[in-house]
């Protein structure tokens, strides 16, 4: 086994911070600044120090090892991307402000790549021009831009951010699915050796565009996501996919009927005036959508899901009716907006629980005055069904019916079939077994590689510091010199022996730091094993310390190679 250099922390490149940094709000943020493992560069742009680097590298390397595994071929494209191409595709467009733009000298117009979509495809329509050329893989560990409003949370939400990205081209949708479905086992064993506990998810294709979608998402407290999961059946999905059946209902209600509600503008007091719950109401939220202005209705006692709604009207700009908006339009009144009477105006979009034949209380346009008896279908049309409530705790598993449990996550992992968005736009074509073109079929699939890190740590941490797994711990091994001279003669000397047996080690030799400091940075930093030359180094035993467990026990120095090699 190749020997790896010893690390001496009295040269490492590493400052350890007692407190939290002011700004950190996630765990992984306060522990990955303290432990010397990264640095803040800008808002969302971080700087790798050695110890930060050597995790990366090695998620990189475990993400490297489970593509080459699958046939996929590791190519690097440049971040730095014409427009063209993206305007083929309206993703010049729909990204929006989160696209990085930029102009060279001449006035040309240029990107920083948040995906590579566009430019794998133009790459496989130079180089393949037969069947025989497909199916294929390939691959880029790189990074990707994005221009995050509120970049957040350390690594985990950042403007720059280290990704592997990887596309199938085949010539039909079933080489497409064994595509697919080879990046989803790849997936699973690659988080299963980085040991992230994960969750399989349906998800939305987004600007990705698409058919099938899933996400792998680490459980934890950070995550910006919230997914369901059911108890009983195999159910998980990001609460953006989950949709509910549109089912009409047949029942004998009275005619619409105006009654007075004065001071009554919200569902809450709507609802104790009338003492009626505030299931039994109808919630109508006016938006515009490229300024047009669209009422969205849901029951009562439901929150609309912005994000559904944003989804559904993509590429177009949704934003929120403002009081100008009011002041301009008189049969709009506030706090007393119903479906009916809206007029062909006013595009009426509303959740499937406002199915045909629901009776319900909602504004009557008309200061101070609801109406009930309001019947879907009868007094007012939906012209678009859209599932757009907020999921809740406790909803039916589309799949059993089981209430869902909802948990926060990280996502890691994308997968996508793609299908022929890409290739329609730019025309990729090879020539097909019978000689004539054949239009090629994608997919897409991307993992966090720095992400996955800020998860990891997410993770495993404890209230002691970082706590890595083996396989991705920036040294195999943390030596200890408790301080006397004595002690770190013996420190190195191990850490050479370690060292010659091919472990990777971290060899705490600083002199004037106090043992105490030592053994908290130890703590801090997280390796899996700790080795300390300490009081009972004149007589060749060191005490070896498990980073997870505490468990410690004192050896020979033989014995704790040969135990640490094994």
């Amino acid at each position: 086994m190749a020997k790896a250099p010893v690390q001496r922390m009295s040269q490492l490149m590493a400052k350890t911070l007692r407190d939290d940094p002011a700004d950190a709000e996630v765990l992984s943020h306060k522990l990955l600044v303290r432990a010397g493992y990264v640095r803040r560069t800008a808002a969302g742009i971080w700087s790798w120090l050695p110890l930060g680097k050597r995790v990366l590298a090695n998620v990189e390397r475990i993400v490297r090892e489970e593509m080459d595994a699958i046939g996929a071929q590791e190519v690097l494209l440049p971040a730095l991307l014409p427009r063209e191409p993206y305007d083929a595709t309206g993703r010049w467009d729909e990204y929006g402000q989160e696209l990085f733009r930029l102009k060279d000298r001449k006035g040309g117009d240029y990107l920083l790549g948040p995906t590579h979509e566009e430019i794998f495809t133009l790459l496989v329509k130079d180089q393949a021009s037969s069947y025989k050329d497909l199916p294929v893989i390939l691959y880029q560990i790189q990074h990707k831009y994005r221009d995050e409003a509120r970049p957040r949370a350390g690594i985990l939400r950042g403007r720059e951010f280290l990704m592997k990205d990887s596309y199938s081209f085949d010539t039909d949708d079933e080489g497409l699915a064994q595509s697919y479905a080879l990046h989803r086992q790849a997936y699973q064993r690659v988080f299963e050796r980085l040991g992230l506990d994960y969750r399989i998810c349906a998800a939305t294709a987004g600007a990705m565009g698409g058919s099938k979608s899933e996400e792998f998402l680490a459980p934890a407290e950070a995550g910006e996501d919230t997914f369901a999961d059911c108890p009983n059946c195999d159910f998980a999905a990001n609460t953006e996919a989950i949709t509910y059946e549109l089912k009409p209902v047949e029942a004998d209600v009275p005619a619409l009927e105006e009654i007075p509600t004065p001071d009554t503008p919200t569902i809450e007091t709507l609802a104790a005036h009338l003492g009626v719950p505030a299931s039994a109401t109808l919630k109508n939220l006016l938006v515009k959508v490229d300024g047009e202005i669209v009422a969205v209705g849901v029951p009562g006692d439901r929150e609309v899901d912005i994000d559904k709604v944003e989804a559904h009207f993509a590429p177009s700009v949704v934003e929120m009716v403002t009081e100008a908006d009011f002041a301009v339009r008189p049969d709009l009144v506030r706090g007393y907006v119903g479906p009916q009477g809206l007029g062909e105006k006013v595009t009426y979009l509303a959740d499937p629980r406002v199915a045909p034949g629901t009776s319900w209380i909602t504004g009557a346009n008309k200061e101070g005055t609801h109406a009930k008896n309001v019947v879907a279908g009868r007094d007012f049309e939906v012209d678009t069904y859209v599932d757009v409530v907020v999921v809740q705790e406790g909803d039916p598993c589309p799949k059993c019916g089981t209430g869902l449990k909802l948990d926060r996550a990280i996502e890691i992992g994308h997968i996508f079939q793609l299908g022929r968005k890409y290739a329609d736009a730019l025309k990729l074509d090879v020539l097909g077994q019978n000689g004539k073109p054949v239009r090629v079929t994608m997919g897409s699939y991307g993992i966090g590689v720095s992400r996955a890190v800020a998860a990891l740590a997410e993770q495993t941490a404890d209230d002691k510091g970082l706590c890595w797994p083996a396989e991705v711990a920036p040294a195999d091994v943390h030596v200890v010199a408790a301080g006397k001279a004595l002690q770190t003669e013996l420190a190195l000397d191990v850490s050479e022996k370690l060292s010659a047996a091919g472990l990777r080690v971290l060899c705490d030799d600083r002199a004037g730091v106090s043992p105490g400091v030592k053994f908290t940075d130890s703590e801090l930093i997280g390796v899996p094993q700790i080795l300390v030359a300490g009081r009972r180094a004149a007589e060749g035993v060191v005490e070896l310390k498990d980073r997870r467990t505490g468990e410690r026990e004192e050896l020979t120095v033989d014995e704790a190679i040969a135990r640490l090699t094994a």
